[in-house]
């Protein structure tokens, strides 16, 4: 029997109801979308930010729909699993009331727009994105033939945060630079790579609405790839960038202005005159930096930290898995608005921050949070834990990544410590949803055949190098196997590293057959 929503949309006149055989596999709010354990709703949030009354009215929701179990995404989203009931209209219109759900049915499930989690806090930033993540989402909400491009399309604005969102995976990002040569913050373009072109600030929404409406008449001539919406970068294969930006240039005339930046040979020198740069511009030094030079900072904004205003904090409180129940959730939003300013702040790293704490007050929210079964500290195995839904969730995972990933670090918890985060990434497939980039360890499911019996087990991988997942380390472990495989990693790392070396810069700067050898000694201690 079906499960179905009635869905308010003001566009369309009223009610309309939507059958579960009609859940899109990109799943959002209101279109969520058919998952082994039920239906998965994904609420976009924004810059990952909530206010007090907006975390407990969703904590109510998962209550009431769903088993209490909520998820911080690789997005910054929350998600709700399980969903088994029909969700009553007024519902609906409370979460839309309160801006926790689109005010357009339609552009729901385009994937949430992403920004630094210490946007307007940061003591390094530029520039606060604030005002631009809440005008680009404004244009989506009145803007909705843009749901025909694919829910896939994301957009993220960096603004030179500490805590820096450049190395995550955006169709368009929009990354802050200081000029050399001006007071005047522009945003630097990238489309899967440095365009090349700087943007005012005041420019920014103008530009992305022409790439958008661009990328919609190129979906529009193009047929379905797999059943699906042409993406971003099926347009760049077909067109190329710079196609893709004359087509774009046509309809915004100021951007050609800046296409002729060249960046100089050398490129820790800094630019300033027009033979140089011929639209006049420099950049600093500290921004010429690829995004591939860029490590993943999953760790970065956990911990307390001083913010850019005055005698304020914010504290990265640690979520294993990015797993939260609806009743710590309530709790949160709680010591948030008793001993802060009411605003918590999802990141993509799975986590959480609380931000606007009164350094007075920073020994009573620690405490808080400790007595709610959560952590801020880096250095435990579960901060920087990372892993897919996992076979309990999805079809295509080989393996229960969840249960797995979790039983191992209890595992691992008992037998040393850390005293530097390790990313710790489990993929269930070779598709690499929870996390798109190497860094520390990461495990992928497989099904290994042992005998007349098929069994659970990971191929272990570690660093940077060798992509998609780093360098091949243990091949065919299985999961009984698989905690004492990475046990032997880590006592290695600890026992050979150079002082405040990570354990992927360890691991990628050994030969092969070096760390085969450490490893295997490991082994018969």
């Amino acid at each position: 029997m079906g499960v179905y929503f009635w869905i308010p949309c003001v566009a369309r006149g009223g009610d309309y109801l939507l059958a579960l055989t009609d859940l899109p596999t990109c799943p959002g709010l209101f279109y969520g979308s058919q998952a082994r354990d039920g239906v998965l709703s994904r609420m976009r949030i924004p810059g990952g930010i909530l206010n007090a009354q907006q975390c407990r009215t969703i904590a109510d929701l998962a209550d009431q729909y769903s088993t209490g179990c909520l998820q911080v995404t690789n997005r910054a989203n929350l998600q709700i699993r399980e969903v088994k009931s029909e969700i009553a209209p007024e519902v609906w219109n409370r979460l839309q009331e309160l801006g926790i759900a689109s005010r357009r049915v339609e552009v729901d499930p385009i994937r949430n727009t992403m920004a630094s989690p210490t946007a307007g806090i940061d003591r390094q930033q530029l520039l606060d994105t604030r005002p631009l993540v809440k005008a680009w989402d404004d244009y989506l909400q009145t803007n909705p033939e843009l749901s025909e491009l694919s829910p896939k399309f994301s957009i993220g604005f960096d603004g030179g945060e500490s805590v820096s969102i450049q190395a995550l995976r955006n169709d368009i990002l929009l990354a802050a630079e200081a000029l050399s040569t001006q007071s005047e913050i522009l945003f630097r373009l990238h489309l899967n790579g440095d365009t090349g072109i700087l943007i005012q600030e005041s420019q920014c929404i103008s530009v992305l609405a022409t790439l958008a409406s661009t990328y919609l008449e190129y979906t529009k001539n193009r047929p379905r790839i797999d059943g699906k919406k042409p993406r971003l970068r099926h347009l760049l294969a077909d067109w190329g960038a710079e196609s893709y930006l004359e087509r774009v240039q046509q309809n915004l005339p100021f951007l050609g202005q800046f296409t002729s930046c060249t960046f100089p040979k050398n490129r820790q020198d800094t630019c300033s005159t027009k033979s140089e740069f011929p639209c006049g511009v420099g950049i600093l030094p500290a921004r010429l930096i690829d995004l591939s030079e860029k490590s993943l900072p999953n760790h970065r904004h956990l911990g307390i930290h001083p913010q850019r205003q005055s005698d304020l904090s914010y504290m990265g409180i640690a979520l294993p898995l990015g797993r939260l129940e609806s009743k710590q959730l309530r709790n949160l939003a709680n010591v948030a608005q008793k001993l802060a300013s009411g605003t918590l702040r999802l990141t993509p790293w799975q986590n959480l921050l609380i931000s606007d704490i009164p350094n007075s007050q920073l020994f009573e929210v620690k405490q808080q949070i400790a007595d709610l079964g959560l952590h801020s500290s880096a250095t435990r195995l579960d901060s920087c834990l990372v892993a897919c839904a996992g076979s309990s969730g999805c079809a295509s995972a080989a393996t229960d990544t969840q249960s797995h990933a979790l039983a191992m670090v209890r595992n691992l918890a008992q037998k040393l410590t850390i005293d530097l985060p390790i990313n710790i990434h489990f993929s269930g497939c070779q598709k690499s949803c929870a996390q798109h980039q190497p860094i520390d360890i990461t495990l992928v499911g497989i099904q290994i055949e042992r005998g007349h019996e098929t069994i659970e087990g990971y191929d272990i991988y570690a660093g940077r190098k060798d992509l998609p997942f780093g360098r091949p380390i243990f091949p065919a472990v299985s999961v009984i196997e698989m905690p004492r495989a990475i046990e032997r990693m880590l006592r290695v790392y600890q026992r050979f590293r150079e002082p405040l070396e990570s354990f992927g810069e360890f691991f990628d700067r050994q030969a092969i057959d070096q760390l085969q050898e450490l490893l295997s000694t490991e082994n018969r201690n």
